[in-house]
């Protein structure tokens, strides 16, 4: 099953027709014809079965036969992330994260990040890319970035939760993650989080946790997170 997304699908369309990019990708490098069929998701949950009535290279248009809603998690993760020095680092974030099952990534700008300008468009392409191959039909959300000072004001339901390695009280975050509870996680830039940042956020009620016994770097930590909330409600 080959999984092709286009949010402007919408589950009343009896037809759709592709953008020239996606039409000449679909007809030219797939070798799809007329008569072929396609899965599309939306992005929001939606899976729908096609046929292609029109296989121009310009325009690709299908036939809509029929739609499937994939029921949502009963949980919802949220990664706080701060981007790392090498864009190809935080991508593979972006990529893993995606298909283990994250819900929404909020970069965060922190006071030892040493990048922070990011490239939204290509980032948000990668979790396109890794919904698709991963067949999943809810494309995370990807927010803009924000100052960690910032994101700590914004109102978070669920659990909270601060990775760091500073040497002080902190619990296994498997032995915390509840499962079917929303969860936010805050992870620092290389250079982890300074003393205030972390204070500043156990004060919102972000508790703090540890990956485990060894050091990880920042897109490691992040996917070992994810990894843990996914096993513990997969589970």
């Amino acid at each position: 099953m080959q999984l092709f997304y286009n949010s402007d699908v919408k589950t009343n369309d009896t037809h759709f027709t592709f953008d020239t990019n996606e039409s000449k990708h679909i007809i030219k490098v797939l070798r799809k014809r007329k008569g072929d069929e396609l899965w599309i998701t939306n992005g929001e949950g939606y899976l729908f079965r096609a046929k292609i009535i029109d296989d121009s290279i310009k325009k690709c248009e299908v036939e809509l036969m029929s739609s499937k809603k994939t029921h949502p998690k009963l949980y919802w993760l949220h990664m706080a992330v701060a981007p790392t020095k090498m864009n190809d680092r935080f991508e593979w974030f972006l990529e893993k994260a995606t298909e283990i099952g994250v819900d929404e990534i909020t970069p965060i700008i922190c006071d030892r990040s040493e990048r922070k300008i990011l490239k939204l468009d290509r980032m948000q392409r990668v979790i396109e890319s890794a919904m698709k191959q991963s067949l999943q039909t809810y494309l995370p959300k990807l927010n803009e970035p924000i100052s960690l000072s910032d994101f700590l004001e914004k109102p978070i339901t669920g659990l909270q939760f601060i990775a760091h390695c500073e040497d002080s009280e902190r619990h296994e975050l498997k032995r915390r993650v509840v499962a079917d509870q929303d969860i936010t996680i805050l992870i620092g830039p290389e250079g982890d989080f300074t003393s205030s940042e972390i204070i500043s956020a156990m004060a919102k009620g972000y508790a703090p946790v540890t990956m485990g016994k060894t050091r990880l770097r920042t897109e490691t930590a992040a996917i070992v997170a994810c990894t843990i909330v996914a096993s513990i409600n997969n589970g």
